[in-house]
């Protein structure tokens, strides 16, 4: 190894050498209690092929120290717009009403993310969690990875010059403090939580003396509260499964994970391996501005996360003091609510000051997002509580799992740090495990509380949605606590869905109940997710998929990659054949649009009936289907696009049979041929002509499908008529791994980051992983010390922190 290393510095690779800074004068006020590294710190990054970083440092604080340094090196501007988000400082430099890419927040506006985030950083929200000891607060290990990678990232900006156009030369681009990087934490945490009701949080004011008495619709407050914690609308979300060795051909287990995450802004994946001799070797992905690996795998164990169906938040309804709508009774005793006051400074106007109201359970809201409206009335105001917002455990949990060495260890780290707020965990080692565990920090909120403590609101949400509303009036509905919880008003971990050693464990952002088909996961609250129901058409097509890969047997990581790509569309199956001999039989051969037009369909027909229903590249028919599909499910209640409805008993293969006599199935065909004819697209095109990305000059052509037809492979892309058909990608497949395991130390893995480690355009490595995802081609991981110094790329960075 050493000398390996020598003959590469001769050759030329650098040796670089950086300064520590500390904040600016005004970052330094702001983060009075933020500690400086101390100096010294250093690590060396050892690159291979694709721009993936190996980090190798003596200890935490130095790996923080490496890990910022590489982050910073390929996402500068992406980190650094982030940390103007948690400072509460968007409008400062981007103006009141500009709009934040939605990765930290949904708020709409710089603004209300302003105003929030200002709050946090007013009351020390994040510091008093850092104060906490574990196991309630974070580690001191993980303190000293953000105190490293503050420091890393620092050296990186003073020692390097920023070529990025997204932030060259900007006034937002400076140093940040250790409280920074656990501010990024904090918001990421709450992304499911607060950080989704920010809008009604900074919204809400009390009402004046004339304002009328409103009360949300149950029923419409019920369906929207569906739809906005349903997996359809999340720009979120993933697959990933975990076969036992039953299954395998070696007995070792195998993992696929497929996460479905934004392909631009600062909710990305960032690959790297991070060592620390004799305690600590990970490979994997991290997000943007996260210390340690996310989503990743170790010589003897590999895990990845998918959304969970746990609702993080629940709201308390208030009755208020008839003489003051800004104090509310708790067993007839009145209590005042707490006034926050923020001010933001704004770029070229004055200052803005609002006030926000906070509650023994959470802040006032008046919705959450613009579709479920909140009412502040003279007698009612809702609070929101987010367990999140008291965690800063999530990087010890990571942590955890980066030296766990079986799926044993995995449920360890989660029963200890009880960390991670919104996703499942699907894991398989070497020894032939398999495990899904949703383990979250939720609301206890059990289905007897919901029971005696629901408002009549509550009463309908929380069936529909799992957004429990209850009566904040009373102090016997209070969430309690469990015995074996790290926080209180949390579940513990004997409450969490687990499925242990099951020949496969699957999810794709349903609920845990049929996390396998012939072992299906019973007996938790509502709050976790539904039991018996409808899964989505994604679910059933992967539960098709790897039951039967199951079943087979024989599988090895190449069976992985070939079902990561098979791009089927099980909607196509369910529906394409009756779709077109539908069609066929139009009179006429025209249908109806949905502007009052005829439109002649018979060539949609026979592209429909000759489709081979998968959503490849060369697919003809896929884009027709799509935007067919995307039309009928839109237009028509589930209830009515199926002939046989759905049947617990037989949850994969019901409800099926298109009923094609609903009264939106010709107008979603004549409006799908309508619009493609619009735009120039033959209706026989094949996929991958109108379903790209441009990077730099070149076209590359995206394979994969949307949530609706229920691809593995899920691809949301962005319609742009003008531009030739779907023009760009929003979120969809992302860090995706392969992983197993052969008789040798070193774990078997393939690895695929599809939109690439840079979002630099000037950067090598800003769009050579999304060819090879163009390509349906893998990047062989090197995980070992061998495999990583015989790497033909090769190039070893030394950086050091020097004050």
């Amino acid at each position: 190894m050493r000398s390996r290393t020598r003959r590469l510095t001769a050759l030329g690779i650098s040796l670089l050498t950086a300064g520590a800074l500390l904040p600016s004068s005004a970052g330094a006020a702001q983060d009075r209690d933020a500690r400086p590294s101390g100096g010294g710190l250093s690590a060396t990054v050892r690159y291979t092929q694709y721009g993936i970083p190996h980090i190798l440092a003596k200890d935490y604080e130095n790996l923080g120290f490496g890990t910022g340094w590489a982050q910073a090196a390929d996402q500068v501007c992406t980190l650094a717009e982030g940390y103007v988000t948690v400072r509460g400082e968007r409008s400062r430099y981007f103006g009141a009403d500009g709009k934040p890419d939605g990765s930290l927040s949904s708020a709409t506006t710089n603004l209300s993310s302003d105003l929030y985030f200002g709050g946090v950083r007013d009351t020390r929200t994040v510091e008093k969690l850092l104060d906490q000891p574990a196991p309630a607060g974070p580690s001191a290990t993980s303190k000293k990875l953000m105190r490293g990678f503050a420091a890393g990232y620092n050296a990186w900006l003073k020692q390097n010059r920023v070529t990025d156009p997204a932030c060259k030369g900007a006034e937002w681009l400076r140093p940040i403090s250790a409280l920074d990087v656990a501010r990024q934490g904090f918001a990421v945490q709450v992304l499911g939580g607060q950080g989704r009701g920010i809008d009604g949080i900074t919204a809400a004011q009390p009402p004046g003396p004339s304002a009328p008495d409103r009360t949300p619709d149950p029923e419409r407050t019920a369906e929207e509260a569906q739809k906005l914690f349903s997996a359809d609308e999340a720009v979120m979300g993933s697959n990933a499964v975990a076969f036992s060795g039953r299954t395998t051909a070696n007995g070792k287990g195998l993992l696929l994970g497929n996460p479905h995450y934004p392909w631009q802004g600062g909710r990305r994946f960032w690959q790297s391996q991070q060592t620390i001799p004799g305690e600590l070797n990970v490979s994997g992905g991290s997000l943007l501005g996260t210390s340690v690996v996310n989503i990743g795998f170790n010589g003897d164990v590999a895990w990845s996360h998918t959304v969970a169906t746990g609702v993080t938040l629940n709201l308390h309804q208030l009755t208020l003091d008839p003489a003051d709508p800004t104090a509310y009774l708790v067993d007839g005793k009145r209590e005042k609510m707490t006034k926050r006051t923020v001010e933001v400074p704004v770029k070229g106007g004055a200052p803005v000051t609002r006030t926000q109201w906070w509650t023994r359970y959470g802040p006032v809201t008046t919705g959450l997002g613009a579709q479920l409206p909140l009412p502040w009335s003279a007698k009612t105001a809702y609070a929101l509580n987010d367990p999140n917002a008291r965690n800063m455990r999530g990087s010890d949990t990571d942590l955890g799992f980066g030296k766990a060495r079986s799926t044993d260890g995995i449920l360890k780290a989660l029963r200890e740090t009880q960390g991670l707020p919104w996703v499942n965990t699907i894991a398989a080692d070497r020894k032939g495990h398999s495990l899904l565990s949703q383990s979250q920090v939720l609301p206890r909120i059990t289905d007897d509380l919901a029971a005696r403590c629901s408002t009549d609101l509550g009463k309908v949400t929380y069936p529909a949605s799992g957004v429990a509303v209850l009566d904040g009036s009373r102090a016997a509905c209070a969430i309690g606590s469990d015995k074996d919880a790290v926080q209180p008003g949390v579940f513990g971990p004997s409450k969490m869905p687990t499925l242990k050693n099951a020949p496969y464990a699957e999810n794709s952002n349903d609920s845990a109940w049929l996390t396998n088909a012939d072992q299906p996961i019973t007996g938790y609250e509502r709050v976790f997710g539904t039991i018996g129901t409808q899964r989505s058409m994604r679910t059933r097509g992967a539960i098709e998929d790897v039951a039967a890969m199951a079943k087979e047997g024989g599988l090895t990581v190449g069976d992985l990659q070939k079902q990561q790509f098979a791009n089927r569309a099980p909607a196509g199956d369910l529906a394409a054949e009756d779709a077109a001999r539908a069609c066929a039989a139009l009179p006429g051969g025209s249908a109806t649009g949905s502007d009052g037009k005829s439109v002649d369909v018979r060539e949609a027909c026979d592209v429909l009936a000759s489709w081979d229903r998968e959503m490849n590249t060369d697919s003809r028919g896929a884009l027709l289907f799509d935007r067919f599909w995307r039309k009928l499910v839109a237009a028509v209640p589930n209830a009515r696009l199926w002939k046989v409805p759905f049947s617990a008993a037989d949850p994969v293969r019901t409800p099926n049979t298109l009923d094609t006599g609903a009264p939106g199935f010709p107008t979603a065909l004549a409006d799908a041929v309508s619009e493609l004819g619009g735009a120039g697209i033959a209706l026989d095109a094949p996929l991958g002509r109108n379903q790209f990305v441009v990077r730099g000059s070149q076209r590359l052509p995206i394979h994969g499908g949307t949530e609706s037809v229920g691809v593995w492979n899920k691809i949301e892309p962005v319609w742009d008529a003008k531009g030739g058909g779907y023009t760009e990608v929003a979120h969809g497949s992302s860090h995706i791994q392969a992983v197993g395991w052969d008789k040798s130390r070193c774990p078997r893995a393939r690895t695929l980051l599809t939109y690439s480690q840079s979002s630099n355009p000037n950067s090598p490595h800003y769009s050579d992983q999304t060819r090879l995802y163009a390509d349906e081609r893998w990047v062989t991981s090197r995980f070992c010390e061998k495999d990583i110094m015989r790497d033909p790329e090769l190039k070893v960075v030394k950086v050091r922190e020097r004050r």
